[in-house]
């Protein structure tokens, strides 16, 4: 164990042993949720479900402290053009050029329609369909995530969406962030509604008044929005649960200690106060030095206050003696976002044998924040060790697939033996009349 004292804190480290994993996964579970949590999530959508446009003006007047009327619910062509005037031009050239990225990185995966012939000589293959209405969910809070709109909003352009619904919560003024709103115009949006939290989750699940139910819901949100998600699991999709952010920064001899202290820091800012950073290092004489340059830009953010409080409850460090130990650690964890701040020659041994991040930025000058922002993948990633079963979001996410199948009577000739054969073993003497009853009448016919 390590200790370094800080000016506002005290960092501490520790050595890999036989007991890290389980302190990472103590860590790591701190995030579940209480099951008061889950009885309120389940109330509030029970009143939006049963009380429709009333429910969602009181708990946002509740929750939000914004007071709305039925008429103010859905933003306006007014609220959207003073927002779209109100964007500078390079901040609008900033969000194109994100568009642009997300698109290019996207269309690489859209999915194609596909036949082929199977052993019997019957056609068969599958069809992709975009989703017809979906609802995207925007988180509020502490900063207007403009650069979510494009991580998600993008991805169901791309793949030729017909109605694409967004919700947002309000500020206390009933306003939206022209930024946002703007962002939102620039993709074509224009159902979007000042709706937050778990009646949002509900309204777009259910549907009121003046809110058309959705047939799948996507965008990361706080506990409340994912537990809502859980829950309407079933009247409606739902793309995955991503929590509070998360990184991971891997750091050898190579790395610069001002590159790793402000990539831990980048993570730490969100403001949930869940965020988890993670530091591995291999070089032990490392981390006074990494912790000293935490200690030196942590007093220059605007969210000092927010950070400190990750530093306090949501920073793990750990020394491993190997790269067997660093890919252990990480591998365990499954970040959200995984920088291998490492030399070059070892980038691809840990790119081969780390299987289980959302995303992976390679190299030193691969912040984060690029990702988050502008590079390309979408940055709705899985959070909470769930990146070891599934993967972040992508175009695929806004389709659905059907699967073909096409016989004819030479084929359903060949495949009579053994369908039938399933259906004695199975009990199931109809499923196999019904394949042999229609080699009779083709047989009849001739």
């Amino acid at each position: 164990m390590g200790v370094v004292n800080l000016v506002d804190i005290n960092l501490n480290y520790q050595s890999y042993n036989s007991d890290t994993l389980k302190d990472l996964e103590r860590f790591s579970a701190s995030s579940i949720v209480d099951k008061n949590l889950i009885s309120l999530v389940t109330e509030i959508l029970e009143d939006v479900k049963n009380h429709g446009n009333r429910a969602l003006i009181e708990r946002t007047l509740l929750y939000d402290k914004a007071s709305l009327k039925e008429s103010d619910l859905m933003v306006s062509g007014i609220e959207f053009e003073s927002a779209n005037a109100s964007l500078e031009a390079r901040q609008r050239k900033a969000i194109e050029e994100a568009i642009e990225n997300v698109s290019i990185f996207h269309r690489q995966n859209l999915p194609e329609d596909w036949k082929s012939k199977n052993l019997h000589g019957a056609t068969v293959g599958e069809n992709y369909y975009p989703i017809r209405r979906v609802g995207i969910y925007i988180p509020g809070g502490n900063v207007p995530l403009v650069s979510t709109v494009v991580m998600t909003v993008t991805l169901a352009k791309v793949a030729g969406v017909e109605e694409i619904v967004v919700a947002t919560p309000p500020n206390e003024d009933g306003s939206i962030a022209s930024e946002l709103l703007a962002a939102l115009q620039l993709l074509g949006v224009q159902e979007v509604y000042k709706i937050g939290g778990a009646q949002a989750i509900g309204a777009l699940a259910h549907g009121t008044e003046t809110i058309t139910p959705v047939d799948k819901i996507y965008g990361p949100g706080n506990a409340y929005v994912n537990e809502a998600k859980r829950q309407v699991f079933g009247v409606t999709g739902i793309d995955l649960l991503p929590g509070p952010s998360e990184v991971m920064v891997i750091a050898d001899k190579t790395s610069n200690p001002s590159f790793v202290a402000a990539a831990l820091l980048a993570q730490a800012e969100h403001g949930s106060g869940k965020e988890k950073i993670y530091l591995i290092f291999t070089e032990e004489s490392m981390f006074k030095s990494i912790a000293s340059e935490i200690n030196n830009q942590v007093g220059h953010l605007g969210h000092k206050e927010a950070v400190l409080k990750i530093l306090k409850i949501g920073f793990f460090a750990a020394y491993a003696h190997d790269l067997k130990e660093v890919v252990d650690l990480a591998n365990f964890i499954a970040p959200e976002h995984l920088e291998l701040q490492v030399e070059n020659q070892v980038i691809s041994y840990l790119q081969k044998n780390i299987t289980t991040a959302g995303a992976l930025l390679l190299g030193h000058f691969s912040a984060t924040a690029l990702g988050d922002f502008v590079a390309g993948p979408s940055h709705v990633l899985p959070t909470g060790r769930s990146s070891r079963f599934s993967s972040g979001l992508r175009i695929e996410d806004f389709f659905r697939r059907t699967s073909i199948i096409c016989y004819d009577p030479k084929s359903v000739a060949k495949a009579k033996e053994s369908a039938v054969l399933f259906s004695e073993m199975e009990r199931l003497d109809a499923h196999g009349k019904s394949i042999s009853l229609r080699l009779k009448v083709d047989e009849e016919g001739e």
